[in-house]
């Protein structure tokens, strides 16, 4: 049985971020304070829902700020985004998660920083909500995005909440110029119980592809929110979603991302796929050291970059035929990890019969380098399994036919 390597790549990534112990866990909440450093994990899913992890992917840790986005979402899907940007702006503050600060019509600047969320937070289920209620609203909707029943860490909040004075701060302030009506401690302890909601990397994959594939859920085929939420959320994600550290994240990196500082980063794809990863130790801006430095070789790696220039394809394999005893795999389009990931999983999921395989490339248009080793470790799992393997591809878009081991594929004129 044909088995995919996407796993083994991660772990790549994971190997070489490994023995990287710079930066140091969130030391102001005493129970993130004490927790182990040491776990490290990696997550994709895909719009088609394909799941794929390495690492201590099965570890929970609390969302913290990694909520925001999702609570967003929430709010523009049950209040319209008019109500909402009555109440949160969506620029870019360029100042620390944790500012004290409004716009000029006395909103916060967007819904990532602190004082942004907060407000979020109250507009989830009504104004007229106990916290009880609303924070069951969201933790059923995260569970509902996540595929399964996620839990609150309650022993971690009221760590939390013990050192809250600079959010009991900004509440006060937010009940100062009428953004918020309940109580600041109310309105604290609503939004601290939000980002105590526990997740795994694999839960959080699956959530971040939702947005990616404009509030279908990846797994159920159920539409859980609106493509224009998904839009607007993955827009301020872009600008915002790394506080201060924003921009140059937009620059290198080039995807919507958010951090947690329990550990946890996401990153969203548009069309195609979300990303998750857990490393608790973080740098100076917030963001987990290890956690940057995967998405950093993803983006690198895998072609990632929004602004890259790169085609992107659709339905990249065309067809799996039989003809005697060969089997026909037609591609077509730009050869990019998303195509190269429906081939993958295309290929473990056909049942082989005869003796030849034939990779019939005459209408693909180019190979990303994460392509080219991604099926060429597809053609040799098929050759390993003892299948003749052949490629046609009379346009030579394909750069060698070196498999990893060294062997040549036979090419066919």
């Amino acid at each position: 049985m044909l088995t995919m390597p996407i796993p083994e790549y991660l772990q790549e990534i994971l190997d070489n971020v490994h023995d990287n112990t710079s930066g140091e866990v969130a030391d102001y909440i005493p129970e993130l304070k004490a927790a182990d450093p040491n776990p490290l994990a990696v997550a994709l899913c895909t719009v088609d829902g394909h799941i794929y992890s390495a690492g201590d992917d099965s570890v929970e840790f609390t969302m913290q700020s990694i909520s925001k986005p999702f609570a967003y979402a929430l709010a523009l899907q049950e209040c319209g985004t008019e109500e909402v940007f009555k109440t949160v702006a969506v620029e870019p503050s360029g100042e620390a998660f944790n500012e004290l600060s409004l716009d000029g019509e006395n909103r916060p600047m967007n819904p990532m920083i602190n004082a942004g969320a907060i407000a979020i937070n109250q507009l989830i289920n009504g104004p007229d909500s106990t916290v009880e209620d609303r924070v069951e609203k969201l933790r059923a909707y995260f569970s509902e995005l996540a595929g399964r029943e996620l839990t609150i860490d309650r022993g971690l909040s009221d760590s939390e909440l013990t050192g809250a004075d600079r959010n009991l701060s900004i509440a006060h302030m937010l009940r100062n110029y009428d953004v918020i009506a309940d109580d600041a401690h109310d309105a604290v302890l609503s939004y601290t119980l939000q980002c105590s909601i526990k997740v795994t990397a694999r839960d959080l994959a699956v959530m971040t592809a939702t947005l990616a594939a404009g509030g279908v859920h990846p797994i159920t085929g159920k539409t859980l929110l609106d493509a224009r939420v998904c839009r607007l959320t993955l827009s301020v994600m872009a600008s915002a979603g790394m506080y201060n550290e924003a921009g140059q994240w937009l620059s290198s990196v080039g995807i919507p991302a958010k951090s947690g500082v329990a550990g946890g980063l996401i990153g969203i794809l548009p069309g195609q796929l979300g990303i998750a990863t857990f490393s608790p130790r973080l740098n100076p801006k917030g963001n987990s050291v290890r956690g940057v430095e995967i998405f950093k070789q993803l983006s690198e790696d895998m072609g990632l970059h929004l602004m890259s220039t790169e085609q992107v394809s659709g339905h990249a394999v065309r067809s799996i035929t039989q003809d005697g005893d060969t089997t026909y795999i037609r591609m077509q389009g730009a050869m990019n990890f998303s195509a190269s990931e429906a081939f993958l999983h295309a290929i473990v999921s056909h049942e082989f019969s005869g003796d030849t395989v034939i990779l019939d490339l005459s209408r693909v248009l180019t190979f990303h380098p994460v392509a080219t080793r991604m099926i060429k470790e597809g053609l040799k799992r098929i050759r390993d399994a003892g299948y003749s393997v052949a490629i046609l591809d009379p346009d030579d878009v394909l750069p060698d036919f070196t498999f990893s081991d060294g062997t040549l594929c036979r090419q066919l004129s």
